[in-house]
């Protein structure tokens, strides 16, 4: 796949897209229920979990059409938790990707609902995989999909994320496996779950989740930065919240030049988590690494 990084990251993603649109044609969800989920689940953006499920499940010898519903499981969770964390009661979003917030168009009930849907909506996706894919395989890795966006995972570190806002004198470590609950978690297990559906040997999918840590430790500094220091109309949403709303982040605690360094630190490490994997996703993989901290959304 030639291009840069970003091109082929698009192209991964367009991917993905083409897959999502026919993704809700399940029969009997209410009319404006399906428009309120796709409104969300169609918004765009960079598809990151499922492209990150895709490339190591077909760089450890899986078809990538197989793995396909299971990756796109990851977007429906991913935007249920976008459009949740925007609803008045936790950040108080009005906008998202560069439009208005779920919520600010149908209303806080509905909203709630269509994060509902998705979220539910994950697993029934996850589970065509089978038969295609070994049973095994899809059980193992519904349970890691299960367990990162739980309560000990995305769920839990947006109570921290909560419980931290306004709140004085949160540590480094603190703020740290906070983040790793809240956003790497889900990144780690789209890393996992494309080994584990590829059926590889432990050690590699160990490799898979060490590249997911690191890789989303770096994609959430390079947020926290980014709220300081991007564009408005490049990010979608606007800049400087965090102060706004007190949140504890890497900037505040580091500075932005310190934790740029971070930043970069963990995907140098993220890359040679990689080094025994050769090939066209091997590659993509590890200069998406390095993009993750250079982006400018």
């Amino acid at each position: 796949m030639p291009g840069t990084v970003k091109q082929r990251l698009q192209d991964y993603a367009a991917e993905v897209e083409e897959f999502l649109r026919g993704s809700l044609a399940t029969a009997g969800i209410p009319a404006r229920l399906r428009k309120a989920m796709e409104y969300s689940l169609l918004a765009g953006g960079k598809r990151l979990r499922p492209v990150l499920c895709l490339c190591f499940a077909r760089m450890l010898g899986a078809n990538g059409y197989a793995v396909m519903p299971f990756a796109v499981a990851f977007e429906f969770i991913h935007t249920y938790s976008l459009i949740h964390d925007d609803l008045p009661a936790m950040d108080d979003d009005d906008l998202r990707r560069g439009r208005p917030s779920n919520h600010k168009v149908f209303g806080e009930a509905m909203a709630i609902l269509a994060g509902d849907g998705l979220l539910t909506e994950a697993f029934v996706l996850a589970s065509t995989a089978y038969p295609v894919l070994p049973a095994r395989a899809v059980v193992c890795a519904t349970a890691t999909l299960a367990r990162a966006a739980g309560a000990a995972g995305m769920v839990g570190g947006q109570a921290l994320d909560m419980a931290y806002t306004a709140k004085p004198g949160i540590s480094l470590d603190e703020l740290r496996d906070m983040q790793a609950m809240k956003t790497g978690t889900l990144i780690q297990a789209a890393c996992i779950c494309g080994a584990e559906l590829a059926r590889a040997t432990k050690s590699d999918v160990a490799r898979a989740g060490k590249y997911g840590q690191l890789i989303g430790a770096a994609f959430q500094i390079t947020d926290d930065v980014l709220d300081v220091v991007g564009d408005e109309k490049t990010l979608g949403k606007p800049v400087g919240s965090d102060e706004a709303r007190g949140k504890t982040t890497y900037p505040l605690l580091c500075g932005v030049e310190r934790s740029m360094d971070l930043a970069k630190g963990f995907a140098a490490k993220a890359v040679a988590a990689l080094s025994p994997f050769d090939g066209a996703e091997a590659e993509f993989l590890r200069d998406l690494a390095l993009y993750i901290v250079d982006r400018a959304s």
